[in-house]
């Protein structure tokens, strides 16, 4: 499935717009992962936990996006917005949606 963040695909024409399309993916935060995050803001330095706990989050929420998007029949998913929220109590969960519009190419 193409998939682009702008609203149409290069060289390529749209002929049917076939909707909105959405993926969601919600992770909990981790104690280790925590406990680890907490030495690295003191130390400094990247949270790898968090980082890839959050592009595992992505990745599930794009490929949601995407299958939604293809039992729509569609060739791609155009204008693809990403957008990242702290849920639950304390903000122990982080939830990603990823959002486009499916639609047939030429």
């Amino acid at each position: 499935m193409i998939t682009s963040t702008t609203p149409g695909i290069a060289e390529r024409e749209t002929v049917k717009t076939l909707g909105v399309v959405t993926g969601e993916a919600i992770i909990g935060a981790h104690i280790f992962r925590d406990i680890f995050a907490g030495i690295t803001n003191i130390i400094g330095g990247r949270a790898s936990g968090y980082e890839n706990a959050l592009r595992e989050a992505r990745d599930i929420a794009l490929r949601e996006m995407c299958e939604e998007a293809a039992s729509r029949g569609a060739d791609a998913v155009v204008g693809v917005d990403l957008d990242y929220e702290s849920l639950g109590v304390d903000n122990g969960m982080m939830m990603v949606t990823a959002s486009g519009t499916a639609v047939k190419l030429r």
